[in-house]
């Protein structure tokens, strides 16, 4: 085994939420097939929100935003988000982190400087996330709207998180736990700021994101940290495992040539 691989978790880390404990298993499930040693560390939007946030991201080889919203600082959740996408960090962002993506482009690469999620009560004109229209059937009593195992997820063809699933994967089941989807009227956000939809439920809903320019930039509004096991470590999470340690090799072989 090399040097630990550092995965930096954007986002306020709650004891009380089954989905943050969920993530960090994942990271390990992930770690143990590669065979890699992998640090995870949970940074405080609040410390994001700072001037030394971006000398703290640096540090880390790839970078996770994690479900939770509303987090404790909005500015520092898009901070992070942003910094992986103007820097090329390894990025993969999950449920709030998928929603606060899709803010994070809206914002800083088309413009709309007041693009909110309706969970923050704004009073923005520009929700592009708001409450999912059709609620999941025979879900638990006080669940999300949104929750459990939903079937039917359509994968792109051809996308990247395609071929993490397997070529010939086209529909799989994913587990969600959110109250919040993308305002289809904002979907052309995410073309518009090169991010095209990679993933979509049976009415067309929007489930999944990804770059086709960057290193690694996927963000699915499905949580696949909990559907992950020790012996089947989800494959959207050994993706971004790999591709963290692939960067910080590579960081690490630069450093060592200057």
């Amino acid at each position: 085994m090399s040097h630990a691989v550092r995965i930096g978790i954007l986002g306020d880390f709650n004891p009380k939420f089954p989905s943050h404990h969920a993530t960090n298993d994942a990271l390990q499930h992930g770690a143990r097939q590669l065979n890699l040693k992998v640090e995870s560390q949970w940074i405080a939007t609040p410390s994001l929100a700072a001037p030394t946030g971006e000398k703290i991201l640096e540090s880390f080889d790839g970078l996770l935003a994690s479900p939770g919203s509303p987090y404790k600082s909005f500015d520092g959740m898009l901070n992070g988000i942003e910094f992986a996408r103007r820097r090329d960090w390894p990025f993969l962002g999950t449920c709030g982190g998928f929603q606060y993506a899709l803010i994070e482009f809206a914002r800083h690469v088309l413009g709309i400087a007041d693009a909110d999620s309706a969970e923050n009560n704004s009073g923005s004109n520009n929700i592009v996330i708001y409450p999912v229209a059709c609620a999941v059937t025979g879900r638990m009593g006080g669940a999300p709207r949104l929750s459990g195992k939903v079937p039917e997820i359509r994968l792109c063809p051809g996308s990247r998180l395609q071929s993490f699933y397997g070529e010939d994967k086209e529909i799989v089941t994913e587990e969600f736990f959110c109250n919040f989807e993308v305002n289809p009227e904002y979907e052309y956000c995410a073309m518009e700021a090169g991010f095209p939809v990679v993933a979509r439920g049976t009415q067309g809903e929007i489930r999944a994101l990804e770059s086709p320019t960057h290193r690694f930039f996927i963000a699915t509004l499905f949580q696949p940290q909990l559907s992950s096991t020790e012996k089947n470590p989800h494959p959207v999470i050994l993706a971004f495992v790999q591709a963290a340690a692939d960067w910080g090799r590579k960081k690490l072989d630069d450093s060592v040539l200057e």
